[in-house]
């Protein structure tokens, strides 16, 4: 069964600054793009565990944090940052 994976507006902004300050912004678009499809699936076998219901997880060039609510099937999105890899 899938999740609905929601944005908090925090989270939608930090996206859009993100996306604006981006090089390549398709890169952007696309992690984003990854980011909804894999918490629609298996939200909590996603990334890592942190306090309390918190996880992280990454999918560059970002890095978000977010709840799930199982009972609800529901995700929401935290917050949103730019990674680098070296």
């Amino acid at each position: 069964m899938k999740y609905t994976v929601l944005w908090t507006p925090p989270a939608e902004e930090q996206l859009a600054a993100i996306w604006l300050r981006a090089e390549d912004r398709r890169q952007v678009t696309s992690a984003a793009r990854t980011i909804d499809a894999m918490l629609r699936e298996d939200p909590q076998e996603r990334g890592e565990s942190r306090s309390g219901t918190k996880r992280i997880m990454f999918a560059p060039p970002l890095g978000i944090d977010f709840n799930v609510l199982e009972d609800d099937r529901l995700v929401y999105v935290l917050g949103v940052w730019t990674i680098h890899i070296t």
